[in-house]
């Protein structure tokens, strides 16, 4: 039976309003104390705002234009979607899929040498430092809106595949097929999307992924570029989706509403209470919460920790600094990752900015002194050495540090971190006597790498 026009409209109109009231809630998140935002100041408030609008971004991709039987890749977080202390060196991406159905996902990348270890070109086509699949079955982080979301066996994990492993063909060409079950006499590049659990009554129960998520990490910032990535559902190629409807545009207002209301308070609690930014309090994580001017132990990524690239292992704090201040870190490597990256954000988890000035550094970026020690320096001006991030004027903000393994070491060959507050005065006197000289015309010839760079990682054509 069909509607008529004006009982359409009143749906809609519904809907729309349930919407705007879920904006509403989440624009709440930004200033109302109980909802746990970062200290009130002004550039805080401004930058709420900010925020707000990123996830308002990203929520009209992700209700209205998502379509499993058709799917599409989209940046999960960007330039102007910042937060989760997202990655200065990553292009985040992610394409909604139904895990019972077979896909085929295609991409062609440029020398990629160094995904088997060799030494790198230094020349521009270059495929990303690292890339990583992973096939989930559950929420994005955060869409939930209750921490009650990282609880084990909420989310699994049904199966991935990274730069180490992919198989490609000599011109740089590769296809991975994703399915529940690899099909018999298969070889080639697979990443399961099913996965047999245990329920707590010991029946067994078998999840699907419901998206494909992944990262392109970029170190050499002048010559690697970005995979373009395609993905196909077997069987519906050609296909079209039914027309548009009321029902439809009325639930994906409210869910457009839902992912944004839902983000920010969810990443509100999870900084203020998990990892006790603002001071450990009843429900912080022990050993995880953040300290200030240090770091808390090393972990690797996790369901409580908020999710992460499966690969990693991470550390984080928070830097307090007085304008006559800096924070000395020292960055210790036994065992040589794929990846290495340091980075601080604000405590939206925005990261600071990365393109027009220096919010981080990764492994190729950075100066290695004589010892094998990365010493990284956050100040709010420039010092002049090597290594130094920039606080872009936040007298305080979130660090983390990012080391990428496709098989982790041993606990006791994992990387270490320390940190050492300092008069801005006497940062060279805390250096090795032989640390370079950064100029003002070599500090802008470097952010004009990451201007070209950024610009070049995120176009749309």
């Amino acid at each position: 039976m069909h509607k008529n026009v004006s009982e359409s409209q009143s749906e809609l109109r519904e809907a729309w309003n349930d919407m705007i009231q879920a904006l509403e809630a989440a624009r709440d998140a930004i200033d109302t104390p109980e909802l746990m935002p970062p200290p009130p100041s002004e550039r805080n408030l401004a930058e709420g705002y900010r925020y707000l609008m990123g996830y308002v971004h990203a929520a009209v991709e992700r209700a209205f234009h998502s379509d499993t039987a058709r799917p599409q890749f989209r940046n999960a977080l960007s330039v102007i979607t910042r937060s989760t202390i997202d990655n200065a060196d990553a292009i985040y991406f992610y394409a909604p899929i139904d895990g019972e159905q077979s896909y085929r996902l295609s991409g062609v990348c440029g020398d990629s040498r160094h995904w088997r270890g060799e030494a790198p070109v230094t020349q521009a086509p270059k495929a990303p430092h690292y890339m990583i699949f992973e096939a989930t079955s559950g929420a994005l982080p955060g869409d939930t809106g209750s921490l009650m979301e990282l609880k084990p066996g909420v989310k699994a994990q049904t199966g991935r595949l990274d730069s180490g492993s992919l198989v490609l063909d000599a011109d740089g060409r590769f296809e991975i097929l994703l399915a529940p079950e690899k099909p018999a006499g298969y070889s080639g590049n697979f990443i399961c999307t099913s996965r047999a659990m245990k329920s707590d009554s010991g029946a067994g129960e078998t999840r699907y992924a419901n998206y494909l998520s992944g990262r392109q990490l970029f170190g050499d910032w002048a010559c690697e570029e970005a995979v373009h990535l395609e993905i196909v559902q077997l069987g519906a190629e050609g296909s079209h989706p039914p027309a548009y409807a009321v029902a439809q545009a009325a639930s994906e207002l409210r869910q457009c509403g839902e992912i944004v209301r839902n983000q920010m308070h969810f990443w509100n609690a999870f900084w203020t209470v998990l990892m006790g930014t603002y001071g450990e309090r009843e429900g912080s994580i022990p050993g995880v919460a953040f300290p200030r001017n240090a770091f808390n132990t090393i972990n690797a990524a996790s369901v409580a920790t908020g999710g992460g690239q499966s690969t990693n292992l991470y550390a984080g704090g928070v830097y307090e600094l007085a304008q006559d201040e800096a924070l000395i870190i020292e960055n210790r490597v036994q065992t040589p990752p794929q990846y290495i990256g340091f980075q601080i954000g604000n405590f939206w988890g925005e990261s600071i900015e990365y393109a027009n000035q220096i919010g981080s550094l990764n492994g190729q970026q950075m100066h290695v002194d004589a010892d094998g020690v990365r010493r990284i320096v956050i100040a709010h001006r420039d010092p002049g050495v090597p290594n130094w991030i920039d606080t872009t004027g936040h007298p305080e903000g979130f660090m983390t540090a990012r080391w990428a393994y496709s098989e982790k070491p041993a606990e006791d060959l994992w990387p270490s971190l320390s940190a050492r507050k300092v008069a801005f005065s006497d940062i060279r006197s805390h250096l090795p006597d032989d640390t370079p000289t950064v100029t003002a015309d070599e500090r802008k010839a470097q952010i004009a790498v990451r201007q070209r760079h950024v610009q070049k990682r995120y176009r749309v054509f």
